[in-house]
């Protein structure tokens, strides 16, 4: 039985949660949005971030600008745990009782279990990820050119990224510009010869759900760019210095960027929910939980299947849709009437690789070129929430397209703790440099700034990999999840 006004709290700011809370603000409904942040971010652009090219205000947005107008009550709040029974959400700024609940809570980096890949690399996962990795790739040129070493000096500017899915290719790209662009211009002194970036894939191709030409055309593409992409190679160790693989090769590198997939949010089993691979609750087709009708997860958080049987990807197309027809789902349960079920209408992929080149598989068809990279451009910022960020958005790629320069290469301080951690203030030095001074000083080495930080509790060994198979296990059908899409709480 519901209050005179039905309590809906939703969690999560994301694409499906955000979508939601709109088409729901002006019924007669009392509305809470709870997430740990107070900005939405636009997920697709994250790594634009990452490499220097946007800023972070160019790709987030406030959420209470967004919910100016309707019902929608905003709460900055990061929700510790949840009684099912007693229709209860708690939170680190109180309890908040629902008739409704929408768990759109999003999804952490999935490490598979690989040995030190938590505590040593860098996830790409949301924006307190992609401001310590751009710090990290800045600092790593201001420390190569005084270091005397040739060793030391291989270690700063060797990058390695894992992970051959959309995330990883666009990622390699928009670094390879970075660097053979505005950086070596910067830097004189380092010859462009001693600057690597590796990918590495564990599958026999890139962006292994879209069309085996696209992945080509990818591959040629990145190699042009100076990128070096190994396939069918398998990470083993992560370590403070570098990387093993399965071949028994090893790379000397201070930096690794992981992009290899991601996992629903490990809170969720803990608070009682079934789940299934990649930690992704169990949904009936209406995005309900089984045995709890007035509980609906949605985005990456939710094992949603389509007409194939095989669970959706984790991308913004999807939750974005869950989010709209949970506006028509939530009011149907809310009536007393059969709740429709969630069918995906897939728009297709895009991804690009660098200047004037991207793949598509959009509107029936497979474009690549400079054709897929204007789709690109176009679908993106038609995309992104507010005005403004569109138009900076416009104006940062206009910038970086006729002037090849990248305007935000400022190596500022990062939180590297969270919210609540202290501001690290240091020259950016890598894992092994802390490493080494933590041993020097008798205490416990420390975890890089902004690595392994979101939260993952590891993947299950036998955990199927979603954004390119870079470290093992074999995907169970269907088409992979790239980029995680949904907002923290």
């Amino acid at each position: 039985m519901y209050t005179s006004v039905p309590r809906v709290v939703i969690v999560g700011a994301g694409f499906s949660g955000l979508w939601a809370a709109q088409g729901l603000a002006h019924e007669d409904l009392d509305i809470t949005l709870l997430d740990r942040n107070n900005f939405h971010t636009f997920y697709p652009l994250l790594y634009q971030v990452a490499a220097a090219e946007l800023g972070p205000t160019d790709i987030a947005y406030p959420v209470r600008s967004i919910l100016r107008e309707g019902r929608v009550r905003f709460r900055m709040a990061d929700v510790q745990r949840i009684d099912f029974d007693a229709r209860v959400v708690y939170s680190n700024e109180g309890e908040h009782p629902y008739d409704v609940l929408l768990l759109a809570m999003g999804s952490v980096p999935a490490f598979f279990g690989v040995e030190g890949a938590e505590e040593y690399s860098y996830p790409l996962r949301d924006m307190d990820h992609a401001l310590p990795l751009r710090r990290e790739v800045l600092s790593r040129f201001e420390k190569a050119s005084f270091e005397p070493d040739a060793a030391r000096r291989e270690a700063h500017l060797t990058f390695v990224i894992v992970g051959g899915g959309p995330t990883g290719v666009e990622y390699a790209g928009a670094l390879a510009e970075l660097i053979h662009g505005p950086l070596l211009k910067d830097y004189p002194i380092i010859p462009r010869d001693e600057v690597r970036i590796l990918l590495v894939e564990g599958s026999d191709r890139l962006l292994g759900a879209m069309h085996p030409r696209l992945g080509r055309y990818a591959l040629e593409r990145l190699r042009a760019r100076r990128v070096e992409v190994e396939l069918n190679t398998m990470v083993t160790r992560i370590r403070p210095d570098g990387v093993d693989f399965a071949d028994g090769i090893s790379v000397q590198t201070d930096t690794v960027v992981w992009t290899a997939g991601i996992q629903g949010d490990p809170r969720v089993g803990v608070w009682g929910l079934e789940t299934g691979g990649l930690g992704r609750v169990v949904v009936e087709p209406s995005l309900q939980v089984p045995g709890r009708p007035e509980v609906f997860v949605a985005g990456d958080l939710a094992r949603a299947v389509g007409d194939d049987g095989e669970p959706l990807p984790q991308v913004a197309p999807v939750a974005m849709q869950q989010g709209k027809h949970l506006v028509t789902a939530i009011k149907a349960h809310l009536r007393g009437d059969p709740v429709p079920d969630f069918v995906y209408d897939d728009p297709g992929m895009l991804a690009v690789i660098g200047r004037n080149n991207a793949v598509a598989q959009v509107f029936g068809g497979r474009f690549t070129g400079f054709a897929a990279w204007v789709l690109w451009a176009l679908i993106h910022v038609a995309k992104l929430v507010g005005f403004r960020n569109r138009m900076l958005v416009l104006v940062n790629w206009a910038w970086n397209y006729v002037f090849y320069e990248r305007s935000v290469r400022l190596i500022l301080p990062v939180d590297r703790n969270g919210p609540g951690g202290e501001l690290d203030l240091g020259g950016g030095g890598g894992a092994a440099e802390r490493v080494a001074a933590a041993g020097a000083e008798g205490g416990p080495a420390p975890v890089d700034e902004g690595r392994g930080k979101a939260g993952a509790e590891g993947g299950s060994a036998d955990a199927v990999i979603r954004d390119g198979a870079a470290v093992g296990g074999a995907e169970a059908g269907g088409a992979a999840g790239r980029r995680p899409e949904d907002g923290q709480a």
